[in-house]
């Protein structure tokens, strides 16, 4: 974590700080100033005078003490030398100048408060006759005492903000990680409603579009076809509660049916078989049994959605569907068909291209890659995914 500036933990000034803190510096001055002041008027006048008007510029000058700290502390220091009154504004200047905390130049500006201090006595009049030594030590224990305080409520300040701070990005990070859980939920419920979906109402709606432009059906094939309309659509309905049990669970999918595995794909192809679809279906898989589940299930949904494609897309083509691997390699996953053209007439099924989307997300969760291609007339799903996620 980065430094903080004097800037960030210094706390801002507001007209109440500006107002106990320059009462606080009269009040010093107030206490200093009355004995020397007396001695000045009445053995050197003109020096009360100059004593005066420097008192007032050096507290002027402390409301600019965050703006230039090192110019308004070293001029208030050297002034110092020459007045009395102008203690408590130093004071100011310089306790504020120590927040800052750099050494090098506290001790500079130190340095120049403690000469202002024994040089007055020996330029003016002062009550006090001390040896210089004594003054000295007084100046110097004095200097110490208000640069330490100063330094220690810097400390304090740059403490306070750090652990305000720290307590802020924590929040604003504990939020984010909310909302990416939230992100990823609903792009998981997504992925799995349009995986489970998009399958057969793709079917519901081919056999739709069948009872509606073939006018040679009998009525035995008429009612067989409404008969697996019905059936997919039960069957939709189903998998449609199943996918929505994940709002009012957990997170995790209900499990009062199985989810698809790498051993239900010669099922899913038979299924797209029966519905009219041309499919040449090639295993290549060295011991499938042994596939981890989560990689065959996503190796069903891609096989899935490149059926539910070219069905929408391409109707009436043969799809040629690949699937080799092993736990050394890893699986391979083809899906090819002969893309549409201008003579081919696609289904009226709406597809937005979220199951590419979804397919790709699902890939990379599992560690592997999609890629959707045309190379001339063929359309081609292509993936891999490692043996193990």
């Amino acid at each position: 974590m980065h430094e903080p500036t004097p800037e960030q933990y210094n706390p801002p000034l507001t007209w109440r700080s500006h107002a106990w803190r320059t009462t606080l510096a009269l009040a010093v001055s107030a206490v200093l100033w009355p004995a020397t002041a007396k001695l000045q008027w009445e053995q050197a006048r003109p020096l009360f005078w100059v004593d005066l008007l420097v008192g007032v510029l050096c507290f002027v000058l402390v409301f600019f003490r965050r703006r230039w700290p090192l110019p308004v502390a070293a001029v208030t220091a050297v002034l110092g030398a020459v007045s009395v009154s102008s203690a408590g504004a130093g004071m100011l200047a310089s306790v504020s100048f120590a927040t800052r905390r750099h050494v090098a130049q506290i001790i500079a500006v130190g340095l120049l408060g403690l000469l202002g201090a024994v040089v007055y006595p020996m330029i003016g009049p002062s009550p006090d006759h001390d040896p210089w030594w004594i003054t000295f030590a007084f100046g110097l224990a004095f200097t110490v005492a208000m640069l330490v305080w100063g330094m220690y409520l810097g400390s304090r300040r740059e403490l306070l903000w750090t652990l305000r701070d720290r307590a802020e990005r924590a929040e604003a990070e504990q939020e984010l990680r909310v909302a990416q859980g939230r992100a990823n939920e609903r792009a998981r419920i997504a992925r799995e409603m349009h995986d489970v979906l998009a399958h057969r109402i793709s079917l519901i709606t081919m056999h739709a579009g069948a009872l509606a432009y073939r006018t040679d059906l009998s009525a035995d094939e008429m009612r067989g076809t409404a008969e697996l309309i019905q059936t997919k659509s039960h069957e939709a309905l189903a998998d449609l509660r199943q996918v929505l049990g994940v709002l009012r669970s957990d997170g995790e999918l209900p499990q009062d049916r199985p989810q698809p595995t790498f051993c239900d794909l010669r099922e899913l192809v038979h299924e797209a078989e029966e519905s009219g679809m041309h499919v040449q279906y090639v295993e290549e898989v060295r011991d499938a049994p042994a596939m981890p589940e989560q990689v065959g299930r996503t190796t069903y949904r891609i096989v899935q959605e490149g059926l539910t494609n070219a069905r929408k897309h391409a109707p009436g083509v043969t799809v040629l569907v690949r699937v080799a691997g092993s736990a050394e390699e890893g699986v391979d996953i083809s899906i090819r068909n002969p893309a549409r053209t201008a003579g081919t007439n696609g289904s009226a099924t709406p597809g937005a291209g979220l199951g590419l989307v979804g397919l790709n997300e699902r890939a990379k969760l599992a560690g592997g890659r999609l890629d959707a291609s045309r190379d001339g007339g063929t359309f081609e799903l292509h993936g891999w995914l490692p043996w193990t996620p």
